[in-house]
């Protein structure tokens, strides 16, 4: 026999139920709403580098996917900043998208205190992949005269203050530079551009006798002969170059650096949405064309879950900032 508790109990206990239920539903019901418009991936570079190229090719393929348009968008500034502050202030339903190497994690360490608004990149966005990953390379312009590392660092200490160009104050070439002064014993002046296009620009005409790259956007100049390959700043060689020793291999230690690309949401995306961008990411990278395209970029198809990006971040964050600390790079 019911009782006015057992009824008002049941009567609980049913609405806590649907209460779950709805719950579970709703990151679920998100996800099959999504995408309900134009996906757009914020590239924190200009055009005409790695990243933006990545972006490019895995938005043509991810379109027909999702059934809406998918369009990158530029937006340099900050060391990568200003576009992961954009894409954290927008809603988090996973239409805005950062496409950035990790010169977003190490640009908090470089840069003033509050640039690009004030983003904190590992409690603003969340990670949902990490597409590839890029060799970086040594280059320098002919006419300074050097085919190894060993001449361009005898050239260096010739002239003190050599300057070497980067795409950016706290890129992780930036930080290859300064690892090689302090492992070399070099004086070298670092000169920062607004992305790997410029800097590689710079490089070319000799405004820079030396340039850290990537290794894929460098590769044509070196095979056309206007840019002179030195070292890989790896810790083993690349396929693009067998031939290209490390600068380990030429006998300076600890310059290993590379970098990561990763695409993030907005913090507080549904998980259901972030697992469909990561399966349609995922699908896009196994296709032959799409990995024969970033292969020939320079770029090691990556992918994998969400953990691996977040893995990436957290072991960077602490490299970077300690690495910041020791050798004292901050914002030109």
């Amino acid at each position: 026999m019911s009782t006015p508790h057992t009824t008002l109990a049941r009567r609980a206990l049913a609405c806590g139920l649907i209460g779950s239920a709805l719950a579970l539903a709703l990151p679920f019901a998100a996800a099959q709403g999504f995408p309900s418009k134009t996906v757009t991936l914020v590239v924190p570079f200009p055009p005409g580098g790695g990243p933006d190229l990545a972006a490019r090719v895995l938005a043509d393929k991810l379109a027909p996917k999702f059934g809406q348009p998918v369009v990158v968008e530029n937006r340099p500034g900050a060391g990568a900043l200003l576009a992961a502050s954009a894409v954290a202030r927008s809603a988090a339903d996973g239409h805005t998208l950062l496409f950035s190497p990790n010169t977003v994690v190490i640009s908090p360490h470089v840069l003033a205190p509050g640039a690009g608004s004030g983003v904190d990149v590992h409690k603003d966005l969340v990670p949902v992949i990490s597409p590839a990953t890029t060799p970086m390379v040594l280059v320098a312009n002919p006419t300074l005269g050097a085919t190894t590392l060993k001449g361009a660092l005898d050239a260096a200490r010739k002239s003190p203050g050599l300057p070497y160009g980067s795409p950016g104050n706290g890129s992780p070439m930036h930080f290859a530079g300064e690892i090689l002064k302090r492992s070399a014993q070099v004086e070298l002046l670092h000169v920062p551009y607004r992305g790997v296009g410029p800097s590689i620009t710079a490089a070319l005409s000799g405004e820079v006798k030396l340039l850290f790259t990537g290794l894929g956007g460098a590769v044509p100049h070196i095979k056309a002969g206007k840019l002179v390959p030195l070292a890989l700043t790896e810790k083993q060689r690349s396929a693009l170059l067998p031939d290209l020793a490390t600068a380990t291999e030429q006998g300076v230690a600890g310059v290993e650096v590379n970098a990561w690309y990763g695409v993030l949401a907005p913090a507080g995306t549904p998980a259901a949405v972030v697992a469909q961008l990561n399966q349609a990411f995922n699908e896009a990278l196994k296709l032959p064309d799409v990995r024969e395209k970033l292969a020939g970029a320079g770029l090691d198809v990556l992918g994998g879950s969400p953990q691996v990006l977040a893995d990436f971040m957290k072991a960077d964050n602490e490299r970077y900032g300690k690495l910041a600390k020791e050798l004292n790079i901050k914002a030109d």
